[in-house]
């Protein structure tokens, strides 16, 4: 017997059994000769594993070790969607395009929005290769190993496929099999889940895919993405992606105007009841390729879609009180805080107000019943107040004079709804959020700098400012209230590695008014250094795509601030990245050599290390060649590391990385 053809010929057919019964529901062979067909397999691969295909039907029983989630930026952007409400705001998005495009020839793809949690899943000439959260849009978490438990992603596609693509998709949990899964608790004295939606959020997330396996999580399929995209409609891919083997709900429909998508609508709205799974509304995109590529997008959104939202769940509670609270930039958000109410499936306590046009609009008094719902099903809001109900004796709820932390008279713009506390240097709240901002994940990313750590390092008057961190000594972080020798280590060392992060996170970390993610990134392709920023006048900043005026402002005020001006020199002298081609390679020494990284590390995390690889020159792929060389942390892939030994290739462990090359930090 061949075994290797043997191996591809079971793979082959469980993988059309897997199609047939879960995408087609049409099953041909029982659930039998499916298992024993699976355990011939197993243990023709476990016999003779360089057979094994990364991608064969055995590895959807998941694995009991610990994932680790890394942040992996995408291939392609994740954008959200412009929510719409009405017809009205439908209408004025369709003349936008009419206006942009100069035709009134526009023909819409419609489609379900399904309440899941949304990954990205990459797949080479067919096989998948990766699987991602959403996360930011940018960059999102690892969970392929979570990926491929689940029955409705192909792990490889029916027919082979030339060039490589990401396909977008829903990873949901329906209704009946949420029902089953609950009795399951109940009867195992377990406390229920509470919905669906926040369920398939943990699932996709949690430590061990055999755990994975065990909920019963689908996924369906709603966009490809790709730089040789061979179909010309949405509508077309929708099609294409469903021959290829994927699960594309058959609900989307092509509409050839704006009244046939008002019609979809209408019907999806009476009939939502009736759908096995959660759904917020309707999305509702340009089918012609062509024309999304004409329209382009906003720094948030597709031009070429919008999401039109049914209206939400509400519930009847009270107004407690109203706290206040001093954000980063000094704004100062109203807080309500609310009789507990369990609203879609969660409790909710708190909503924001935003500002005091809000509570003014509002018209609230102390005790009010309020009708409160989740904009966006996820955030909590008061949209209405029952003036009947109200108490005569309760007093008018009014905005605050002064700030809530230091006391200090607030100041509002004209042009803003937001009031402000500029005591910037003495309001403790801006302070630790600016330092938080400053370490968190979007930014310098310093593992293990938390809250406290940062307010016991302010309180003992040990940092001041963000270059104080750089100078942080074991000795004065041991001396903190729970911070042991081997903490302290850990967390110098890890400041130390941040030195690594690219140019437009550093200016991200900054905190710089109206500078996001987004606008960061394109703020630091186009003034590839801080200093041609620095210098750009305010109509060279307008002059970048998407940079609107209120940024420019904000930009030319901070760098107009001698104190400011002194703070990025100080970071710059300490190594952090300013520019563009600094952030990009700052050594040589790992030129030509490929890495791939397996694993967990106590000291470093595994963006970081792959950064210190990429900004000496290395490469970091995730395949093993025999040109690769293995860095392995602990709990490595043991598929990693058995084809490693195979093919008799070097395997290091970090401080073994660390000594056998001259490495520019």
């Amino acid at each position: 017997m061949n075994i290797k053809k043997e191996i591809i010929f079971l793979s082959t057919e469980l993988h059309k059994h897997n199609y047939l019964y879960y995408m087609l529901d049409k099953p041909e062979i029982s659930d039998y000769e499916f298992d024993k067909m699976m355990k011939k397999l197993e243990d023709l691969e476990f016999k003779f594993p360089q057979f094994k295909d990364p991608n064969s039907p055995s590895q959807r029983v998941g694995s009991l070790l610990n994932n680790s989630f890394n942040s992996v930026n995408h291939n392609f952007p994740m954008y959200s969607l412009e929510n719409s409400y009405s017809k009205d705001e439908l209408i004025k998005w369709k003349d936008r395009l009419v206006k942009i495009l100069k035709t009134e020839k526009i023909s819409f793809s419609c489609e379900l929005k399904l309440d899941g949690v949304s990954v990205s899943v990459s797949y080479k000439k067919g096989n998948l290769s990766q699987g991602l959260t959403r996360g930011d849009g940018v960059s999102g978490d690892d969970v392929t190993e979570n990926i491929k438990t689940i029955n409705t992603i192909p792990l490889k596609t029916l027919t082979k496929v030339e060039y490589d693509f990401d396909v977008r998709g829903e990873v949901i949990i329906e209704k009946t099999d949420f029902v089953k899964l609950n009795e399951r608790k109940i009867k195992n004295s377990e406390e229920p889940y509470k919905n669906p939606r926040n369920t398939a959020s943990g699932s996709i997330k949690l430590v061990s895919s055999k755990e994975v396996r065990k909920r019963p999580l689908k996924c369906y399929f709603f966009q490809i993405v790709s730089e040789n995209n061979p179909f010309n409609t949405q509508s077309e891919s929708l099609n294409a992606l469903k021959d290829l083997g994927f699960n594309v709900s058959n609900s989307h429909k092509y509409c050839k105007n704006i009244d046939e998508v008002f019609e979809f609508i209408s019907y999806w709205y009476k009939q939502k009841e009736n759908l096995n799974f959660e759904i917020d509304g309707i999305v509702v995109k340009v089918n012609s390729f062509s024309m999304q590529k004409h329209l382009g997008f906003t720094s948030k959104f597709p031009r070429w879609a919008i999401a039109y939202k049914f209206q939400t769940e509400q519930a009847i509670t009270k107004l407690v009180d109203i706290d206040f609270q001093v954000g980063r930039t000094g704004a100062i958000t109203p807080v309500a805080n609310l009789e507990p109410v369990l609203l879609n499936g969660t409790v909710v306590k708190r909503a924001s107000l935003h500002n005091e046009d809000q509570i003014d609009k509002l018209d609230l008094y102390q005790n009010d019943t309020l009708t409160v719902e989740k904009g966006g099903e996820i955030i909590p809001k008061i949209v209405s107040v029952d003036y009947r109900l109200r108490n005569l004796k309760s007093k008018k709820i009014s905005f605050i004079k002064n700030c809530p932390a230091c006391g200090s008279l607030l100041f509002k713009n004209d042009d803003e709804a937001q009031h402000y506390c500029l005591n910037s240097k003495g309001c403790y709240p801006q302070i630790v959020s600016r330092f938080k901002h400053f370490i968190s994940r979007k930014g310098m990313n310093i593992d293990g700098f938390g809250t406290e750590t940062i307010e016991r390092l302010l309180k003992k008057d040990i940092i001041k400012n963000f270059d104080d961190i750089y100078n942080l000594k074991v000795s004065q972080l041991v001396g903190l209230e729970r911070m042991a020798q081997k903490s302290a280590e850990n967390l110098v060392f890890a400041i130390y590695n941040s030195k690594a992060q690219p140019y437009h996170k550093v200016l991200y970390s900054l905190g710089i008014r109206h500078v996001g993610e987004t606008v960061s990134k394109r703020l630091a392709s186009h003034f590839t250094t801080i200093n041609d920023l620095i210098n750009a006048s305010y109509e060279d900043i307008l002059n970048v795509d998407e940079i609107g005026e209120k940024i420019a402002m904000s930009l030319k005020q901070y760098f107009n601030e001698t104190k400011n001006l002194d703070l990025l020199k100080k970071l710059n002298d300490l190594g952090l990245n300013f520019s563009q081609n600094k952030s990009e390679k700052k050594g040589t020494s790992l030129n030509k050599l490929s890495f791939v990284i397996t694993g967990t590390f106590e000291k470093i995390s595994r963006d970081s290390l792959k950064n210190i690889i990429l900004n000496n020159g290395g490469k970091v792929v995730s395949s093993i060649s025999s040109k690769a060389i293995i860095i392995s942390g602990r709990n490595p892939g043991p598929s990693k590391i058995s084809k490693a030994k195979d093919l008799k290739i070097q395997t290091l462990s970090l401080e073994d990385f660390i000594n056998s090359y001259n490495i520019n930090f």
